[in-house]
């Protein structure tokens, strides 16, 4: 498993990843792009802007980072950043298929991303990660798994992906929706030849969105890593838009509130790796406070009475503007 280059890394960030999924395209669901992204949304500046990340990141201690198909150019930003540092070997890359990216470098297109789940897509996205990333991938994950997903029941799709595996290349999946608990059980089940096919699960989990924690408490005890996406609840639970418990919180701590609600994920016994989803230097930084915030059982049980129904916080994230 190439996350167990992670197990070994001595600095406590190594179990935060960066996402990328703010800065390969223009348009994103994080509030405050406006503020926090330049005028310039051109190629050639968000390629910029993720290199210095991505520099920032793995200098802070930082060695797990994601990517998506659908993420515009971030492949492509990975990819360029990876050839000109080819000494960088302890990281563990990953990417998604399963969405196709519609937007063409627009912020107001009607749609940014289209989803498909089948063969010929896998294929067709497969060929087109591996003409950017090639053996610098570890892990392709197929994206937004629900429950009725076809990606669950497809055995020709399964036998493509044990066969991917079986090149040296680990197979997730990661999900979304009020659902998920359902989407990572049914994964559970998924196996090839009595093997389980996946060996990672992508998830959303934070204080306001808990309810697939059980579940992937019972991915961890079955061997697969768990990643989590969204802990921040794109942008909810940071600065001045977190609620007042946890500015509370964060200010007796010392730190921001996102590094508050990181840490209150990372404090999962079974969080493999917590994806922060920085889009500049700086919200990186204070993102990664997190790795050394002690949040003790009474602070997470008082983060705990900020949890929502999921059917309303998914009904609230699909209000999100692509900003």
């Amino acid at each position: 498993m190439p996350f167990e280059r992670l197990s070994t890394a001595t600095t406590p960030t190594a179990h935060i990843g960066l996402g990328l999924a703010a800065v390969g395209r223009p348009g994103y669901i994080t509030l405050h792009r406006d503020r926090d992204l330049p005028a310039d949304r051109s190629v050639e500046a968000l390629r910029q802007r993720t290199h210095e990340l991505l520099d920032a990141a793995y200098a802070q201690g930082v060695r797990y980072f994601d990517a998506a198909r659908s993420y515009g150019r971030a492949e492509e930003f990975l990819s360029q950043w990876l050839t000109a540092h080819p000494e960088l070997r302890d990281v563990v890359i990953g990417s998604k298929w399963g969405y196709t990216y519609t937007a063409d470098w627009s912020v107001s297109a009607e749609v940014h991303e289209a989803k498909d789940h089948g063969l010929a897509t896998f294929e067709r996205q497969r060929a087109e990660t591996d003409a950017l990333l090639g053996d610098r991938l570890d892990l392709y994950q197929i994206h937004s798994v629900t429950a009725d997903s076809p990606a669950l029941t497809d055995k020709e799709l399964h036998a493509r992906l044990a066969a991917l595996a079986a090149e040296g290349v680990s197979v997730g999946l990661s999900t979304s929706g009020p659902g998920q608990a359902d989407a990572i059980r049914a994964a559970l089940a998924v196996k090839v030849d009595g093997e389980p096919l996946f060996r990672t699960v992508q998830a959303t989990y934070n204080t306001l969105e808990t309810s697939a924690g059980p579940a992937l408490a019972e991915a961890h005890d079955a061997g697969l890593t768990v990643i989590v996406k969204e802990a921040m609840a794109n942008g909810r639970l940071a600065g001045t838009d977190a609620p007042a418990l946890v500015r509370e919180i964060a200010a007796e701590a010392g730190v921001g509130s996102d590094a508050v609600a990181l840490a209150f994920v990372l404090h999962q016994p079974w969080a493999g790796v917590v994806l922060s989803g920085a889009v500049t230097v700086e919200q990186l930084a204070g993102n990664l406070h997190a790795a050394v915030v002690g949040l003790d059982e009474e602070r997470r049980t008082r983060l705990g009475s900020l949890v929502e129904e999921p059917d309303a916080y998914w009904r609230h994230r699909a209000t999100l503007p692509w900003g």
